[in-house]
């Protein structure tokens, strides 16, 4: 019976590792796109930011989001 488990297990070790594979490029594009929305919004608010950055920020974001499919 032990044989048949592993057999099995074989059989599913590239399914599991190709999901992990695409987890961990998105878990990477979530990553970056959380630091372009920090970058957008990391001045400090009584100084004089320019207008767009934040929205630059949210542009990129949103951007790297769309290119993975996400």
């Amino acid at each position: 019976m032990k044989q048949n488990h592993t057999a099995a297990a074989t059989g599913a070790a590239p399914e599991l590792e190709a999901r992990l594979s695409r987890l961990e490029a998105q878990t990477a594009t979530l990553a970056e796109a959380v630091r372009a929305l920090a970058r957008g919004l990391e001045n400090i608010p009584s100084q004089d930011n320019p207008p767009g950055e934040a929205a630059q920020g949210a542009r990129l974001a949103h951007e790297l989001l769309l290119a993975q499919g996400l």
